[in-house]
Formats: structure tokens, C-alpha cells, sequence
């Protein structure tokens, strides 16, 4: 079986968890479990079913960056606790979420499932530069939709949606994306600028939908080249394969400011300084000795019932040792 890289899109996933898992579930202390079962066992099933040869906790080191704030003041603005000045924003997480990030982070550290993230930048980035830099084929598992514009066939970059949960997993492809869009996948980075997100506090274009920007796009291919017919560039419009209206070429010169500088937003970096996935140790393998003795004592000292059981045998499937 050929080599595949899982990559888990880590917050997207225990936020999903927290919600999902009923939060009577605590440890002696009265600290909840839910979110920390939740995710080991959302990873085993992923992992039982999808047959990862490797696979990496990609982590929002800052989950909104000073430099994406500085393009666009209101970049996730309303899920911000507390600004802070020399270092990243406090995210509004709920408490009880907030206590089991240690532990999570533990129990994944125990498992064997590296955590990466990096100083200044999204989970998304980390993944976007490690299935973008990958030399085998990629699953990125997410409830972002932001990361569609990572799907390549050709490279057998995939998206494992979870937005309607984890019985009704969507395998995101090219053929999904224009499907659900109109648009190629290559070209959702784009058409996520145009529309706009409400839920990361990206205003997009005024008068521009859904509809309209796959129908530009469609039109003109990309942001750049309607933008130059926008422009008034008479040898973009001669070249361009359709007109633009008048009152779409004042829509998108009169939000000239937020163009420019949205795609930087929107686009995840795809050239970060990290190590490949067989370097960073993430191929999956049986967990033994005292990491396994650690992880089945955190069964019962953290209340985390058939969890563990349930991660540990995904783990030690024949194929990976």
C-alpha cells in the first residue's frame, strides 16, 4: 500500500469534540474529559478507516496572527478574549475546554502523533506547507473550508470534511469542490477573497455572492486578471475571454483596498521551514513500553474510558509497525 500522509487540522477537530461529547464526563478532580475522549477517538476512527501511514497534530501556535490583523483589523476579530500586543491574541475558548488542552496535548505526545505548529502562524499554514512539500498522498482533516483550496488530484491532495460530523465525512476532491461551487479548487482561494467570510471576519466584496464570484471566475480564470480588466488595462480586456459590466468593474475598483491585500490573508503559506513528515517521526507504529503503560494509566487517573483502547488498536494494525 502506497505511503499517506493524515494531516489533522488539531483545534478544528477538539472544538468539534467539546460540542459533541457530553461534558459530564470528568476526571476525579472535576476537570472535564470530553473534549480529550472525543478527539482520540475521532483520530482512531480516521486512522481505522483511512489507513495513514503517517500523521501529524498540526497546531495553532497563534491562531491570529499579528500580520494577517495588521492586512485586515477585523480578521477574526470576534472571537478575540484579549488583545495582546507583543504576542498572540487569547482566543474566547470556554474553560473547560481551555483545562483539557494539556491533555491533550499529552495524550497525543504519548500515542506517538507529533505536534507541530509554528511561531506566527496557523495550524492551516502548517498544513498547507506540509501537503504542499509532501511526496506521497495527503489527507487534510478539517471543518474549515478555508483549506479547499489545497485539493490537487493530481498530487492526491485530499480534504476529510468533518462540518456534518463524523458519521457523515465528506471526502473533499476537485470533482466536490466544482460540485459544491462551480469553481476548480485551484481557484477557491480566490473565490473565498470575493465572497467574503463572516466566520473570520473577512467582509469579501460588496455585492458579490456565491454565485457571482464562481460566475467571474468562470469568466476570467482568477482574482488578478478580472482585476486588470477592472482596471480599465485594455490589454487584459482584449485578451480577457468575456466582458465586465460597468457596475462590476465599479464593484471590485471600489474595493480596490481590501483586494489587495486579502489573498495574503486568504492564501495559506505553503513555504514555512519545517521538517517532512518522515522527519518529524509522525510515521504511525504500535505503542509500546512505558508510553503505552503511561497512556492505559491515564484510563482511569483522567476518566478516559475505551478512548485509549480504542486509539491504541488503530495503532496497532499490522501495516503500521
Amino acid at each position: 500500500m502506497a505511503d499517506r500522509l493524515m494531516l489533522l487540522d488539531t483545534a478544528s477537530l477538539y472544538f468539534r469534540a467539546f460540542y459533541g461529547v457530553p461534558d459530564s464526563l470528568k476526571r476525579a478532580d472535576g476537570t472535564p474529559v470530553n473534549a480529550v475522549r472525543g478527539l482520540l477517538d475521532m483520530i482512531a476512527r480516521l486512522v481505522g478507516e483511512f489507513e495513514p501511514s503517517y500523521v501529524v497534530a498540526c497546531w495553532d501556535d497563534d491562531w491570529r496572527p499579528h500580520w494577517r490583523v495588521e492586512l485586515i483589523p477585523s480578521y477574526k476579530a470576534h472571537r478575540v478574549e484579549q488583545v495582546v500586543a507583543a504576542g498572540p491574541d487569547v482566543e474566547e475558548v470556554p474553560d473547560p475546554l481551555e483545562a483539557q488542552i494539556p491533555m491533550i496535548r499529552e495524550t497525543l505526545g504519548l500515542a506517538g502523533i507529533p505536534i507541530v505548529g509554528v511561531a506566527e502562524h496557523e495550524a492551516d499554514d502548517v498544513i498547507g506547507t506540509l501537503a504542499t512539500h509532501a511526496t506521497m498522498a495527503v489527507d487534510v482533516v478539517t471543518g474549515d473550508r478555508d483549506l479547499f483550496q489545497l485539493v490537487d488530484d493530481d498530487r492526491a491532495v485530499r480534504v476529510i470534511y468533518t462540518a456534518r460530523g463524523m458519521n457523515r465525512l465528506e471526502l473533499v476532491t476537485n470533482e466536490w469542490v466544482v460540485a459544491k461551487y462551480g469553481v476548480e479548487a485551484s481557484q477557491y482561494a480566490d473565490f473565498a477573497t470575493l465572497r467574503g467570510d463572516s466566520s473570520d471576519g473577512l467582509p469579501g466584496v460588496a455585492g458579490i455572492g456565491e454565485k457571482t464570484a464562481a460566475g467571474l471566475l468562470g469568466d476570467f480564470g482568477s482574482l488578478d486578471a478580472m482585476l486588470a480588466v477592472a482596471s480599465g488595462d485594455a490589454d487584459a480586456a482584449a485578451a480577457a475571454p468575456a466582458t465586465m459590466s460597468a457596475s462590476m468593474r465599479a464593484r471590485l475598483t471600489g474595493a480596490h483596498d481590501y483586494l489587495a491585500v486579502a489573498p495574503t490573508v486568504v492564501n495559506v503559506a505553503r513555504d514555512l521551514d519545517l521538517p517532512s513528515a518522515e522527519d518529524l517521526g509522525a510515521r504511525l507504529a504500535p505503542v509500546t513500553g512505558a508510553r503505552r503503560e503511561a497512556l492505559e494509566d491515564l484510563v482511569d487517573e483522567w476518566n478516559l474510558g475505551g478512548s485509549v483502547a480504542r486509539l491504541l488498536a488503530s495503532l496497532d494494525r499490522p501495516e503500521s509497525a
